[in-house]
């Protein structure tokens, strides 16, 4: 299986339970591994054939700018569906921490893995 990953994209957006964080952005990073639909770029050297990263970042962007979760496990779930169904991945891991979120911890967050029905 061919993975491309994404590590350490930070952004800020609105998430969690407390009446302060629908109104106070919180920075979260987030790290993709996504399961390639096919081999083909491997042998065409072509970016046809290839996942378009900047487009898999433009839809996780717009994704934190319209929609607030109120738990991280909502939204590595929100952010893997995505991944499976619009851009025909057959399995995604995503990681989704707060940052500076505790005192005396650097980051906290879920881990999930998905595959898709098809799979």
């Amino acid at each position: 299986m061919d993975i491309i990953f994404l590590h350490d994209f930070k952004a800020k957006t609105l998430i969690g339970i407390y009446p302060w964080e629908r109104i106070v952005p919180q920075t979260i990073q987030i790290d993709l591994e996504i399961a390639f639909p096919t081999s083909r770029a491997c042998q065409s050297d072509n970016i046809k054939d290839a996942l378009d990263y900047a487009l898999v970042i433009e839809r996780i962007n717009n994704i934190l700018s319209n929609k607030h979760f109120s738990l991280l496990e909502a939204l590595a779930e929100h952010i893997a569906q995505t991944i499976l169904q619009e851009f025909q991945s057959p399995w995604v891991k995503v990681s989704v921490a707060k940052l500076g979120i505790i005192t005396g911890v650097k980051k906290l967050g879920v881990r999930i893995e998905r595959r898709s029905d098809a799979s």
